[in-house]
């Protein structure tokens, strides 16, 4: 598990696993904290997961990826065809899916849904991830919605005023099938990462839900196979 560190992190982060339910929530959720981990970690690898894109929605959804990846090492971009609005309904074909994702991705961090999302499709991506990846670091990301469940997220990732307006630019003239949408607007976005911002004394920033982590103290070691150690003194 990637914990939480008190001082400087020793540790680069390696792979990040990101889960959205359709085409863009990925972007809209954690794009800007993408943005960031890729340019302060050039070694970086991801892997991406659209569970639900059709022709249209899923050429988006790959051409936002690329545009959104570009600074990682390497990618692995997934686009699968659940049908929207009906996840519950298909729980034993996505939680397989989860099972063959455990056996190729190690990832360092997770962003997924937040767990008390009111949209459906969301929850059931948020609680697959957690019954898949149990000892892993996961940040759920929010999405600005009709449905008003944005809550008080615990942890912000800072992101610059160049990275927050390029997440904006993109995913806007990217996803244009979403154009018309009453919600779907450069302010709306650009404007929850201004008040995200302000929470943890930013000019912009994207907020997630930490529901377990590890604060790292710096006397013992972690990760996802084994019980903590002690690490040997310096000599």
């Amino acid at each position: 598990m990637l914990g939480l560190r008190l001082g400087q992190s020793r540790e680069a982060i390696r792979e990040v696993l990101c889960l959205g339910a359709h085409s863009d929530d990925i972007e809209i959720g954690c794009g800007g904290a993408i943005l960031e981990l890729a340019a302060a970690h050039p070694g970086l690898r991801v892997t991406w997961v659209v569970f639900s894109g059709n022709a249209t929605r899923g050429a988006e959804a790959r051409l936002a990826a690329r545009r959104f990846l570009r600074d990682t090492e390497s990618s692995r971009v997934v686009v699968r065809k659940q049908r929207d609005g009906f996840f519950p309904a298909q729980m034993t074909e996505i939680k397989e899916f989860f099972e063959q994702l455990k056996r190729t991705s190690t990832p360092d961090l997770i962003f997924t849904h937040y767990r008390h999302d009111r949209h459906q499709d969301h929850r059931t991506i948020s609680d697959l991830t957690w019954n898949t990846f149990r000892n892993h670091l996961v940040l759920e990301y929010e999405i600005p919605k009709y449905d008003g469940d944005l809550g008080t997220p615990n942890v912000f990732v800072p992101v610059s005023r160049k990275a927050a307006r390029r997440k904006v630019n993109d995913v806007c003239s990217i996803f244009k099938s979403q154009v018309g949408q009453h919600w779907f607007t450069p302010d709306l976005f650009l404007g929850l990462m201004r008040v995200r911002g302000i929470e943890c004394c930013a000019e912009f920033a994207e907020a997630f839900y930490s529901r377990k982590a590890v604060l790292d103290t710096g006397g013992l070691t972690y990760n996802s196979r084994t019980h903590p150690r002690r690490r040997p003194a310096a000599r």
